[in-house]
């Protein structure tokens, strides 16, 4: 007989029954991280998970500026230079001590990494300087060197190399197959993988020799257990079985507020959501009239109202107010009529039919909105064979391109348009990693010059105007369906201090995290 989310919930409850000296908290989340190597696929999940077992050289703080963390400090040596100085004294969990030289084979190997490499395309080189510096030096004048370092999570290089018991090499990254780093860990965090069930549990252990004893943080262990069912997660909390819950589902805010057992924390996000039309796999969608008639079907203030209950941003473009490449003149084009004109106006008037995927616990109401989506396409005699899956089973799908009409989320890396532009929209290219995630196969070489150009510009307001022109030849060109921004909210028991670790990058600091008795 299978076992009840509530009896999975009931177990992990149980699982810290002996550590009850300790402080313990329990955590659910909608998804667990499907692998621990942390090269293997860029997301918001395994970077959440990054910042739990490993550690960056710099971490972004709340007001988007960089805090130091594995890098006590750096400077600029010239305009191709910046300089990283090491702390002393760090410990991976193996018991190996972190030098220069781990440092630079991390580097190498996100060059090597399908998701990753596009970050570091920048970048020429990583040079030890001495056992605790290193160099990071680009090919040209690049703006956002400090971005980019803080996807560098160093990784014991002595534990990750030579072989494994099958003879297969420790640092090889291949996606969803078993790998040993997808399955073993040794970071510098201040959590270590003590057990690890996927899509039952994960649970960690604090990290007894962890670098930063300034930390505030007082979980000694931690349980997370995968929830995907909203009422479920929301029910775990409000009865105390869970001390923290991410996301919370629009529908439930109001009652996780009005709760005074709980705390509710919410924030703007910059996370778009959007759905791709896969050109190689569907002729009609060369046909810019056609992607122009998609986009108008669309009601994007619609999903977020009524689906998303407000909890969203409608969106026309993928930069969000703030970032470089925001045009605040681009706006949602919700016309039925003229997207039924177009329709005729490139002979599919009749329309066809199409296949489309989305996963359906990555993004908060993901399977709700596509098939909202589905619905409003068949008012243009679109129709669509729908299927949605769960994360640990959409995100191969979706590295294989398995339908023609696909979701995705981004939210930028870098905390920078051109990050956007870079994986979802540029003409795919594996040697570079360039439209790693652009599973429409749409291809613009001038914007993707324009991207490139703008990566060069190192004075703001010249690099705004190009970024802003991508943006406008993207939406001219319909290159893709965005439906909306989707805001962030996470929740906990009141004696669980989420807020000063949380952030609009969803990363939270869980080092950081206090749990007061």
């Amino acid at each position: 007989m299978k076992k009840s989310i509530a009896a999975l919930v009931a177990g992990a409850l149980l699982s810290g029954a002996s550590l009850a000296h300790a402080t313990t908290l329990r955590v659910a989340y909608d998804a667990d991280p499907v692998t621990m190597d942390i090269h293997e696929q860029l997301s918001g999940g395994i970077l959440q998970f990054s910042h739990m077992v490993f550690d960056p050289l710099l971490r972004w703080n709340k007001q988007l500026g960089f805090d130091p963390r594995l890098a006590s400090s750096w400077e600029r040596i010239d305009d191709l230079t910046m300089r990283f100085h090491l702390r002393e004294g760090v410990t991976f969990h193996s018991g190996n001590k972190m030098t220069a030289k781990d440092v630079v084979w991390t580097f190498n190997r996100l060059k090597k990494s399908g998701d990753f490499k596009a970050i570091f395309e920048p970048f020429s080189e990583m040079k030890q300087v001495d056992d605790y510096t290193v160099d990071l030096i680009s090919k040209a004048p690049y703006p956002l060197t400090l971005n980019a370092a803080t996807y560098i999570f160093p990784m014991d290089s002595k534990f990750y190399s030579g072989t494994d018991k099958n003879g297969h090499p420790k640092d090889e990254i291949k996606k969803s197959a078993n790998t040993f780093a997808s399955r073993n860990e040794s970071g510098t965090g201040p959590f270590k993988v003590t057990s690890r069930q996927q899509g039952v549990k994960v649970e960690f252990d604090r990290f007894a020799d962890y670098w930063d004893t300034e930390s505030p943080g007082n979980v000694d262990h931690l349980v997370l257990t995968p929830i995907k069912e909203d009422a479920t997660r929301v029910s775990a909390l409000l009865s105390g079985g869970v001390g923290f819950i991410a996301p919370v589902p629009p529908t439930d805010l109001a009652r996780i507020k009005s709760n005074p057992d709980t705390h509710l924390v919410t924030m703007s996000g910059t996370r778009i959501i959007l759905f791709h039309m896969n050109e190689k796999r569907v002729e009609a969608f060369k046909d810019k009239r056609v992607r122009q008639a998609i986009a108008y079907a669309i009601n994007q203030e619609g999903i977020a109202a009524k689906i998303m209950k407000g909890f969203a941003t409608p969106a026309a473009q993928l930069s969000p107010e703030g970032y470089a490449g925001h045009d605040a003149d681009l706006a949602p084009r919700y016309d039925v009529a003229k997207a039924r004109e177009l329709m005729k106006e490139a002979g599919y008037e009749d329309g066809f039919t199409i296949t489309m995927m989305a996963p359906n616990n990555r993004y908060v109401n993901d399977d709700k909105i596509a098939q909202a989506v589905a619905a409003m396409l068949s008012r243009i005699n679109i129709r669509v064979d729908l299927k949605t899956l769960p994360k640990a089973q959409y995100w191969p799908a979706y590295d294989e391109r398995e339908a023609d009409m696909m979701m995705v989320g981004w939210h930028s890396d870098t905390e920078d348009s051109a990050n956007l532009f870079e994986f979802l929209t540029m003409c795919p290219d594996a040697d570079t990693g360039m439209g790693q995630y652009n599973a429409g196969n749409y291809c613009n070489p001038a914007a993707d010059a324009l991207v490139k150009k703008a990566n060069l510009e190192t004075d703001p307001k010249t690099r705004a105007t190009e970024l802003q022109q991508v943006e406008r030849m993207l939406y001219d060109d319909a290159a893709f369906i965005p439906l909306h921004w989707q805001d962030l909210a996470w929740a906990s028991r009141n004696n669980v201090e989420i807020e000063p670790i949380l952030n609009v990058m969803n990363f939270p600091y869980l080092g950081d995290l206090v749990v007061k008795d």
